[in-house]
């Protein structure tokens, strides 16, 4: 399923799947989106940090055959790993860790 992930200035991050009528892979310009809903991980809505740019994924990054929630954030280039449940939902978010620590990118200003 192909599914939209878009970050709001808000800080809010909602997705957009691809509506399921559409079976088959049409040309680019003539995919649909259902109406965007808010992201919610453990009952609450996925927010960001301000100033809210991110830069969300799915990825099976625990390995289970299911897709997880990876947002990279603007604020001093963090990760947080939502990882996936069944039916669609989310656990709650931790920081992705290297070496004992919260993993960062660095930033380029």
């Amino acid at each position: 399923m192909l599914t939209l992930l878009l970050s709001v200035a808000t800080g809010q991050l909602v997705e957009s799947p691809r509506a399921p009528a559409q079976a088959e892979r049409p040309p680019l310009e003539r995919i649909n989106f259902s109406a965007p809903r808010r992201l919610v991980a453990a009952g609450q809505p996925v927010r960001t940090p301000p100033p809210g740019y991110a830069t969300p994924t799915l990825f099976d990054l625990t390995g289970d055959g299911l897709r997880d929630l990876v947002v990279g954030h603007f604020k001093d280039g963090r990760i947080k790993v939502y990882p996936a449940l069944a039916e669609g939902r989310f656990a709650e978010g931790e920081w992705l860790m290297a070496g004992g620590e919260i993993a960062q990118v660095p930033g380029v200003w």
